[in-house]
């Protein structure tokens, strides 16, 4: 998802990573993973202000060296029904695979434009490896972008899938 840093009713990250691909921030509270944002490189990091945080920045880390460990994350409920099912889908593709927007839609009896809006829509990046869906002609965009970080951060995505 796009950063909402901006916005003053927005909760302050409960951590911010630095990953090879840019800052990674993590909403968490008691009970639940919030939301998890891609950030522009250099973001400043934030040490994990509570248990869920740091599970999820151990999880985050411990998937850099093995991009096949599952993540065991509590999630918060999110989404309207059709989000969920598009996130349910984009959760089962392989580590290495691929999947069209217009794929999933066709299994969904929906639109590919639905199914990016979904995409761009995930609040759990990574974990639900939207990065795995691409278009029919070529990369697609990515957190409802079409450049910038958020496009270079798929791209570092799926090519350090490919060669794990």
């Amino acid at each position: 998802m796009k950063p909402d840093q901006d916005d003053p009713s927005a909760p302050a990250y409960s951590a911010v990573l630095a990953l090879p691909f840019g800052g990674f921030g993590v909403r968490a509270d008691d009970s639940a993973i919030r939301e998890l944002v891609f950030l522009p490189p250099g973001a400043p990091t934030i040490a994990p202000d509570n248990p869920l945080a740091e599970r999820a920045t151990l999880q985050l880390l411990a998937w850099l060296d093995d991009p096949d460990r599952p993540f065991d994350l509590p999630l918060a409920r999110r989404g309207t029904p059709f989000q969920q099912r598009v996130w349910s889908s984009i959760g089962a593709i392989p580590r290495g695979r691929l999947r069209t927007y217009g794929d999933i839609a066709g299994t969904l009896n929906s639109a590919a434009r639905a199914v990016g809006q979904a995409c761009g829509a995930n609040p759990f990046p990574i974990v639900i490896p939207c990065h795995r869906v691409v278009a029919a002609s070529g990369l697609g965009g990515f957190a409802n972008s079409t450049g910038g970080y958020l496009l270079d951060a798929k791209r570092w995505l799926l090519a350090f899938e490919a060669a794990r």
